[in-house]
């Protein structure tokens, strides 16, 4: 699988933890929406992330 797939992957599952966070509601709901809120950004961030490559 591509990188950039897995990125969509993450920030994808973070969207439906987003989602039953919301539905959840409270302070058990805030935990989850921000853990879902962590993957989201996460899965952005690994997009725009370079990779090298090693020559020796």
């Amino acid at each position: 699988m591509q990188r950039n797939t897995i990125s969509w992957i993450v920030a994808g599952i973070g969207v439906v933890v987003v989602l039953i966070g919301w539905y959840v509601g409270g302070m058990w709901g805030a935990g989850i929406l921000g853990f879902g809120l962590a993957h989201i950004l996460l899965g952005i961030l690994d997009m725009f992330r370079t990779t090298t490559v090693k020559t020796e």
